[in-house]
C-alpha cells in the first residue's frame, strides 16, 4: 500500500521535528572537537554596543572557551585597530570603521554584520534631509569614528543621487 503525502502529514512531521529540536537531546550524535585555543579577547568600552558580548560569555564558554578577556579601551578608541595590531581577537565595530582600516592596509577580516540601526541624526528646524547638511557643520565624536564615517557615507550617497 502506497502512502501519499498530504499537507496534514507534512505539517505533522515538521511539527514533530521542530519539537524534537526545541526539546533537544542529552546526547549529541556528532560533537565537534574543542577549539584550538581556549582564550579569546574582546576590546570593550562603556558603550551600550558591547552588551551582547557579555551575553555571549556563557555561549562562548559552552563552545569551549575558558579564558574570555575583555580588554578595556580608551573612550573613542577603535577596537578594530586593536584587532589589527593583535591586542584583541574580535571586535563588534561599525562596518565603516572596519572598511576604512582595510582601505588603509590593516589586516583584519570581517566575519559578520552589526550596527544596522544604532545611529540617529539630530538636527534643528530647517534641516529636513541629508542634502540640507551641505555647507553645514556636523558634530561627531572624533574624525574616523563610526558616527563620522556614517555621516560621511550619507553625504556621499546623497551627493551621488542628485
Amino acid at each position: 500500500m502506497q502512502s501519499t503525502q498530504t499537507r496534514r502529514r507534512l505539517l505533522g512531521t515538521l511539527s514533530s521535528a521542530t519539537a524534537a529540536g526545541l526539546i533537544g537531546s542529552a546526547k549529541v550524535g556528532a560533537q565537534e572537537a574543542p577549539p584550538e585555543t581556549t582564550t579569546v579577547r574582546f576590546p570593550i568600552s562603556n558603550n551600550i554596543c558591547f552588551a551582547p558580548l557579555y551575553v555571549a560569555d556563557e555561549l562562548l564558554r559552552a563552545e569551549g572557551f575558558t579564558d574570555i578577556r575583555y580588554v578595556s579601551t580608551a573612550s573613542g578608541a577603535t577596537g578594530a585597530r586593536w584587532v589589527a595590531r593583535g591586542d584583541a581577537d574580535f571586535d563588534n565595530a561599525f562596518v565603516g570603521t572596519q572598511m576604512s582600516l582595510i582601505d588603509a592596509g590593516e589586516r583584519i577580516t570581517i566575519v559578520g554584520g552589526l550596527h544596522v540601526g544604532c545611529y540617529e541624526l539630530f538636527a534643528h528646524g530647517d534641516i529636513r534631509s541629508i542634502r540640507d547638511l551641505k555647507g553645514r557643520t556636523v558634530g561627531v565624536q572624533h574624525l574616523g569614528s563610526s558616527p563620522h564615517l556614517l555621516v560621511a557615507a550619507w553625504l556621499l550617497m546623497s551627493a551621488s543621487t542628485r
